[in-house]
C-alpha cells in the first residue's frame, strides 16, 4: 500500500508553524509556536477533504477523552481542539520531545526506570478504566516523554466505553501488544486485555524487541504473530539483571487466561512497587483519582462523527488598501479571530477645538478692549 505523503501545515490562530513531527495512517502532527501564554505545542490534524465518518469519530473521541484524563501527570496534556481555516479538525496538545518508540530497540534500557515507567502508566490506565474509559493501543510508541522526562501515556485515537468495547467492532490494532482473545476477536477490549497490553509494553522495553518477536528474518509476519500470541507461551527476558520476581509479575500480567491475571491496572502497578521495595528502591508513586471525581469526569460520546469545534472557515477582509505586500506574521494577525481586544478607534479630529478655542480667546480679548475703552 502506498504510504500517505503529509498534509500541508494548517493555518491557525494564535500559532506559528515550526516544523513537522511525524505523519501516521489518518493524521499528522506539526510543532507550533504558541503566542500566547508562549510555548511549544503539538498540533494532530486530519488531512485535507478528509469526511471518513470512522475518522471523524476517533479524532472526536481522542480529543474528548484526552480532556477528560489529561490532568493525570501519566497522560499526555490537551489544551484546545477546533477547525482550522481550511475545514480540517485539529487537537493542540502538549509537546513531547522523545519517545520511546524506537529507544527500547536501541538502548538497554535500566530495570529501575523501566518499573518506574510501569507504575506510572498502571496509574494512567487504572484512572481511565476508573472513568470508563479503555485505551486499546497501550505499546512503546504511545509512551512519549515530556520535556521533564517523564513518561506520559499518548494517542486515545481507538480507545472506548468500557461497556461498550466488548460489543463494538473487534480491533487489534498493534498485533505484537495485543492480548489472546483480542487478537482472537473475541473482544474489543476489557480490563484484562489492558494488563496483558501493560505486560507486554514493559516486556518489550526491558527485552529490547515485543514479547513473541523472533530475530529470524521472516518470522515476524502478522499471521504467525497471531499464532504465536494465541498459545501465548511465556519466555523469560535473557538479562541477568532483572529479578526473578519481576518475571513472575510479568509472567501473570501475561498469561493465556484472562482470569488468571491481575485484576486491574493498580494491582498490576501495585505488584511492580513490591519489587521495587524488595530490591531496596524507593517505590514509584501510582496515581489515581479520588472518587469523587469519576462522577464529575461526564461522559464521552463514542458514536460521535461530526465536524465540531471553534472553526474559522474564511478570512475576512479589512477593506483597506494595500500599497505593500504583507508579511506572513501580518497576514496572520489578522485572520485570527478570537481576540477579546476591541478594535482601537479612528484618529480623533482635533482642529476644529483649537480653531474654535482661539475664536473664544480673540472674542473675549477684544471684548476687555472696548470694555476699557468707555471707562
Amino acid at each position: 500500500m502506498t504510504r500517505r505523503l503529509p498534509s500541508a501545515p494548517p493555518l491557525l490562530p494564535g500559532l506559528d508553524y515550526v516544523r513537522p513531527l511525524g505523519s501516521g495512517g489518518f493524521a499528522d502532527v506539526f510543532l507550533y509556536q504558541q503566542d500566547m501564554p508562549r510555548r511549544q505545542v503539538a498540533v494532530k490534524v486530519l488531512p485535507a477533504g478528509e469526511r471518513d465518518p470512522d475518522l471523524l469519530r476517533m479524532f472526536n473521541v481522542e480529543a474528548d477523552v484526552l480532556a477528560h484524563l489529561s490532568a493525570h501527570p501519566a497522560i499526555v496534556t490537551v489544551y484546545q481542539a477546533g477547525i482550522s481555516a481550511d475545514g480540517r479538525p485539529y487537537i493542540v496538545m502538549e509537546y513531547c520531545p522523545g519517545s520511546l518508540a524506537q529507544r527500547y530497540r536501541i538502548e538497554r534500557m535500566p530495570v529501575d526506570e523501566v518499573m518506574a515507567i510501569a507504575v506510572r502508566l498502571a496509574g494512567a490506565v487504572e484512572s481511565a478504566h476508573r472513568a470508563g474509559l479503555i485505551h486499546r493501543d497501550i505499546k512503546p510508541s504511545n509512551i512519549l516523554i515530556t520535556t521533564f522526562g517523564s513518561a506520559v501515556l499518548a494517542d486515545f485515537g481507538i480507545s472506548s466505553s468500557l461497556l461498550r468495547a466488548s460489543d463494538a467492532e473487534v480491533l487489534a490494532m498493534s498485533i505484537p501488544w495485543s492480548a489472546p482473545e483480542v487478537v482472537a476477536e473475541q473482544t474489543g477490549g476489557t480490563v484484562a486485555s489492558e494488563v496483558w497490553s501493560l505486560g507486554a509494553t514493559v516486556y518489550s522495553l526491558l527485552a529490547g524487541h515485543s514479547p513473541f518477536e523472533r530475530r529470524e528474518k521472516g518470522q515476524n509476519t502478522r499471521e504467525l504473530m497471531r499464532r504465536r500470541i494465541a498459545r501465548a507461551t511465556f519466555v523469560p527476558i535473557a538479562r541477568t539483571d532483572i529479578p526473578d520476581t519481576l518475571q513472575q509479575v510479568l509472567a501473570t500480567a501475561m498469561t493465556r487466561d484472562p482470569d488468571r491475571r491481575y485484576r486491574s491496572a493498580l494491582a498490576f502497578g501495585e505488584a511492580v512497587r513490591a519489587v521495587q521495595v524488595r530490591e531496596g528502591l524507593a517505590p514509584t508513586p501510582i496515581e489515581v483519582p479520588a472518587a469523587e471525581w469519576v462522577a464529575a469526569s461526564g461522559s464521552v460520546d463514542f458514536a460521535d462523527d461530526t465536524v465540531r469545534g471553534p472553526a474559522r472557515s474564511r478570512v475576512q477582509p479589512d477593506g483597506r488598501r494595500r500599497t505593500a505586500p504583507v508579511d506572513a506574521t501580518e497576514r496572520r494577525r489578522e485572520e485570527e479571530d478570537t481576540s477579546l481586544t476591541p478594535p482601537p478607534a479612528g484618529p480623533r479630529l482635533v482642529w476644529p477645538w483649537i480653531v474654535g478655542g482661539i475664536a473664544v480667546v480673540v472674542a473675549v480679548g477684544v471684548a476687555v478692549v472696548l470694555w476699557t475703552g468707555l471707562l
